[in-house]
Formats: C-alpha cells, sequence, structure tokens
C-alpha cells in the first residue's frame, strides 16, 4: 500500500500529477475538491470564493480539517487499489495527518516551478476568474496558501520535482515515482528533499512548448 501526496503552490503542476497517476489506474482524491463542494453547499461561486471558504473551513474546524474530511475518501480506495494520489496538500499540520495514519506508506512529493511560469499556466488553464473578473490575484493565492503553512509542508517532502521542463518530461518523471518509488528519479529531473542541488532547469524553447495548464485546487 501507497499513498502519495502531492504538495506545491498553485501552477506548479498537481493537476497533471493526477492526470499521471490517473492515466496509470491510480485513484486521485483532491483536496480541493471537498473545499469546492463546501463552497457550493454555501451557495458560493467556487471560481471566486473557493480561498475563503478553504480559510473558513480551517478557522472553524482546525487546520487539519480537509486532510481530516480527505481520510474516509483515501481509506475507501485503497479497498481495491494498492496506491492513491493526494492531490493538493497544503500545509505540514496536513501532512502529520497523513503521515500519522499511513506511516512509511505515506510519500509526499513537492512540485515546484517559478512564479512567472506558473502565472502562464493559470492564465492558459482558464479554469479560475481572473483579477478582472473578482478572482484572486496570483501573489494574494500565493501568500494564503503560504499562510495555511504551505512552505513547511514542502519543507518535508521526499522528494522535489522541479516542473520547468517539457509537460511530457514532466509526466515521465511522475509516472517513475508512482511506478517504483522517488528512489528511482535520482539524477532525473528530481532532487531529494535534503539536497541543496537544483535541477530540471528550463530552456526557453521548452517554455515556449509548455501549453498545457495544470488543474489545480
Amino acid at each position: 500500500m501507497h499513498v502519495i501526496g502531492t504538495v506545491g503552490l498553485p501552477g506548479s503542476g498537481k493537476g497533471e500529477a493526477a492526470t499521471v497517476a490517473r492515466e496509470d489506474g491510480i485513484p486521485v482524491v483532491t483536496m480541493g475538491d471537498v473545499v469546492r463542494q463546501e463552497t457550493a453547499d454555501r451557495g458560493l461561486d467556487p471560481t471566486k470564493d473557493h480561498g475563503k471558504v478553504a480559510q473558513a473551513l480551517r478557522d472553524e474546524n482546525g487546520p487539519a480539517a480537509i486532510a481530516e474530511r480527505s481520510l474516509p475518501m483515501i481509506e475507501n480506495r485503497l479497498e481495491d487499489h494498492d496506491t492513491v494520489l493526494v492531490d493538493g496538500i497544503r500545509s505540514d499540520t496536513e501532512v502529520d495527518v497523513f503521515e500519522e495514519r499511513f506511516g512509511d506508506d505515506f510519500i509526499l512529493v513537492s512540485i515546484e516551478a517559478p512564479f512567472e511560469v506558473r502565472a502562464e499556466r493559470i492564465d492558459a488553464r482558464g479554469r479560475d476568474a481572473g483579477e478582472n473578473e473578482g478572482g484572486e490575484p496570483l501573489t494574494a493565492r500565493d501568500e494564503r496558501e503560504r499562510g495555511f503553512g504551505m512552505d513547511d509542508a514542502m519543507d518535508e517532502a521526499d522528494v522535489v520535482v522541479e516542473n520547468t521542463d517539457s509537460l511530457e518530461a514532466f509526466h515521465e518523471r511522475m509516472q517513475t515515482i508512482i511506478r517504483e518509488g522517488p528512489e528511482a528519479l535520482e539524477g532525473d529531473g528530481a532532487a531529494d528533499s535534503d539536497s541543496d542541488t537544483d535541477t530540471g532547469t528550463e530552456t526557453d524553447d521548452e517554455s515556449t512548448n509548455r501549453t498545457e495548464a495544470e488543474a489545480d485546487p
């Protein structure tokens, strides 16, 4: 049994990692879906009010509220599958929830990309309301998620994947993690979370060719 969690700022590539898992027959539990459903239940607009509801859930029920709501969904899928991917962890508190429940069977992957690259992906996917439509600017979203404890969660990752190459390269790296574990990626576009070595540097051509966007919760 393995539970693979992904953590990363908006537009980093968490949704693409989930796509790779689904294509490999791995079920995905998206923590953002918990928030989107709660947003709809409160009669609000998920494209504009997602962030406010995420904060409200944590304020009302504690910082682990969304992770705890996700646990039954994960355990249900583990009844029929050996591996489940958890999309969209946002704090070290949430990491603690999964580590406590799944122990050594939990693997945390930090997916990272520069601000400018992430902004381009979010604009390209067109799923969230833009700033001119009443949505949040990316700087505000980053600030809010860092306030949840995103940086601390990323620091706890078992492996870091720099998602600045082509979409195909990123898919291959995530597929390797899903099938073989993070240790199989050493020296190939990923870095151990304790390493100071940067990998996966993007070229201008690769940036231009990167046209598909991440469905980030």
